[in-house]
């Protein structure tokens, strides 16, 4: 009998007296204020492998001009001991500034195949310096890691965002 009762007080002294305590509450946690809004362009385009693809793009002065993707070799020059040597796989964007002030792009670019399923991602952009206006530049997106399917891509997607 004295075991049982030993038990029950055990049993009782574990049981926490009145109101669960909690856990203090977190901080009420502040948003950041809202980033300047960037201009944003995303479209879907046919895929061509190892030709030039015109574009008619325009964001904020920025005229897109043409795409082009292919694999890194040496043709000819100085470098011939090094002819049809492979340096990566690329998408070469060319844009034109038309506008009256600086542009920062960035790119980013997917190859899909014909059943839609993502075959090479590249991106890039200018990393110190703008685009002034007037100028035409030319950016190389590198392919890296998953790129051995690229040249039997279909579609594309193509976004280009603008920083201040």
């Amino acid at each position: 009998m004295q075991m049982v009762l030993f038990a029950a007080v055990l049993a009782l002294a574990q049981v926490p007296s009145g109101a669960p305590v909690l856990a203090p509450a977190a901080p009420a946690q502040v948003a950041p204020p809202p980033a300047a809004p960037l201009s944003f362009h995303s479209e879907s385009l046919g895929f061509v492998w190892d030709r030039t693809i015109p574009l008619a793009i325009s964001l904020d002065g920025l005229k897109v001009n043409s795409i082009f993707f292919n694999k890194r070799k040496v043709e000819k020059g100085f470098f011939s001991f090094l002819k049809d040597a492979e340096f990566g796989t690329r998408a070469q964007v060319e844009v034109t500034n038309t506008s009256k002030s600086p542009r920062v792009p960035g790119f980013a670019v997917a190859v899909l195949d014909k059943d839609g399923r993502l075959i090479g991602v590249a991106s890039g952009g200018t990393r110190l310096g703008t685009i002034k206006p007037g100028e035409t530049e030319t950016f190389d997106l590198n392919f890296s890691q998953v790129k051995e399917r690229l040249a039997s891509g279909d579609r594309f997607l193509l976004a280009i965002e603008l920083r201040n």
